[in-house]
Order: C-alpha cells, then structure tokens, then sequence
C-alpha cells in the first residue's frame, strides 16, 4: 500500500479519499475549508498540514486556480501532483510548467463518472503526462477507476474529457427536449423511454444505425457520401423538427443551432454529401 494525499474535498474528492482507504492505502486530506476533512479523519484519514504535505498529492477541484491557490509558494521538489481538476488543454499545460518551476510534476486527469461510481466497474480517467511517472503510481490510482493513458501532452487528457462531456451533455440536452416535446402531446417519460435507449444504443452499435462508428470511419477517410442520405435532406428535416417545437412550445435555442449548422453546410455547397460533411462547417468557425 502506498501514501497519497487528497486535495479538495468536495463530492468528487471526498469519494476519492474514501476510496484510497477502502483500498488499504495511508490517505492525507485537506481542503481549504478545513471542517470538511473532518469526516474523513473519523474513517481513519490522516489531516494534512499543508496541500503540498506528501509525494503523491490526488488534487481534485472545481479548476486550476484553486491549485494554485492551496499550494500558494510550496515547494513541490520531487513530488507528483495528480490534478483531476477541470480547465482547458492550455491550462494544463501552463500548470505543467507552473509544477515543473516548483521541483514537482503535473499528471493530468480527466475521471469520467460522477463521484458515486467512483472505484466501480466500468470507471475510467483519462491520464496525460510523463508515461514513466504515471506508471510508478498507477497501481494507486486503479483503485479509483482504470488508468487510461493518453499521451505526454499534458492538454490531453483535457480534450479526451472535454470531448467526452460535450457529448454527454448534448445528448442529455436533446433527450430532455424530446422528453419536453412528448409531454405536450401527452406522452409521459415512461411511455418514450424505451425508444429513447433503442436509440442511444443503436447510435453506438455497429448497424446501419451506427451512426458512431459510421462517421468516424468517414471522418478519417475524408469522404462524406449522401447518395442514400443527403446532408440537405437532414437540413430540411431539421428546420421540421424546430417547427415542430415552436408550434409545441418548446424551447428551441439548441435545436436551432443545429439547423443553422445544417444549414451552413449546405448552404457551402455539400449538400450532396452525407451529414459526416458537417464536420467541415464545424472545423472552421
């Protein structure tokens, strides 16, 4: 077993300290509101005296200002800072040269489920950084979630997360303007669930309705063919369903903002190709 120091308690690094203790490791805490260790002390967690008390410091907190703020003018020489914190890939890596100029090193984080699946099957993060620092602490970090490396670059376990949340919450966003859509006409959450998954699972299968693995396929390829399902078709059918929630009453702000991309596309000329040409749109705003 091995020591680890958590920094930041809320739900997410909470569940992070209770975690590395169910896992036999020696845990230090702290937070800047100090009280909330407190629970964490009574599990058997140690309180840290400063953020920068142990070799291996978990930072999890709501962004990178918040690091720099704990840690202040500590010195970091030798230690590895794990940050799990959101920013952007530039953030990161500006934290990078910030850690390096202290003596320590920044690893990377993006863990990608809500703090209670946290240590459970199907839990994963995404890591970036120097591989060789990772690997001397992976076994800890396994108790969270699988380690998932995704290169030196320290921005990008930030892509990786960030990509992956702007589909979490789009799709997210479109089934609750579905879900808005069928309560106007009666149709209760229940009712609409189960098409709801056969879509969501479809979307990601490996059928015609594969939608995933068809555009990424066309995507690396370069190629968009519409022959039997034409960017401008989709256009038009989109501009159909904003109708429709206008007329159902619903708001529409998302929904537009896809069928002004369709749109655009089209309006450049591609509206013979399949919708994975909309990527081109996408690429240069």
């Amino acid at each position: 077993m091995s020591d680890v120091t958590v920094v930041g308690l809320g739900p997410m690094g909470s569940k992070m300290a209770e975690t590395f203790l169910a896992a036999g490791h020696r845990v230090a805490v702290w937070n800047r509101t100090a009280s909330r260790a407190e629970p964490l002390v009574a599990k058997g967690a140690r309180r840290a005296a400063t953020a920068a008390d142990g070799e291996l410091l978990v930072v999890s907190q709501i962004h990178y200002q918040a690091m720099y703020d704990s840690l202040g003018d500590a010195r970091l020489d030798g230690k590895v800072v794990v940050n799990l914190s959101s920013g952007t890939p530039e953030e990161l890596r500006a934290a990078a040269r910030w850690v390096e100029g202290r003596g320590g090193t920044l690893v990377t984080a993006g863990i990608m489920v809500p703090p209670p699946g946290i240590g459970q099957p199907g839990a994963y993060t995404f890591y970036s950084g120097p591989k060789e620092v990772l690997d001397r602490h992976a076994a800890t970090l396994a108790a969270l979630s699988e380690v998932t490396y995704v290169g030196a670059d320290r921005g990008l376990a930030m892509v990786y997360y960030q990509a992956q949340l702007l589909m979490f919450w789009s799709s997210l966003t479109s089934f609750m303007h579905a879900l808005a859509l069928m309560r106007t006409a009666g149709v209760s959450p229940e009712e609409f669930l189960p098409f709801a998954r056969e879509t969501f699972q479809q979307l990601g299968g490996d059928g015609p309705m594969g939608y995933a693995k068809i555009i990424a396929d066309e995507v690396a390829a370069g190629v968009y063919p519409g022959a039997d399902n034409s960017l401008h078709m989709q256009a038009v059918g989109m501009g159909h369903v904003v109708e429709t929630l206008e007329e159902a009453g619903v708001e529409t702000t998302v929904p537009k903002a896809v069928r002004a991309l369709f749109d655009r596309a089209d309006a450049e000329g591609r509206g013979d190709e399949g919708i994975s040409t909309v990527i081109e749109s996408i690429g240069k705003p």
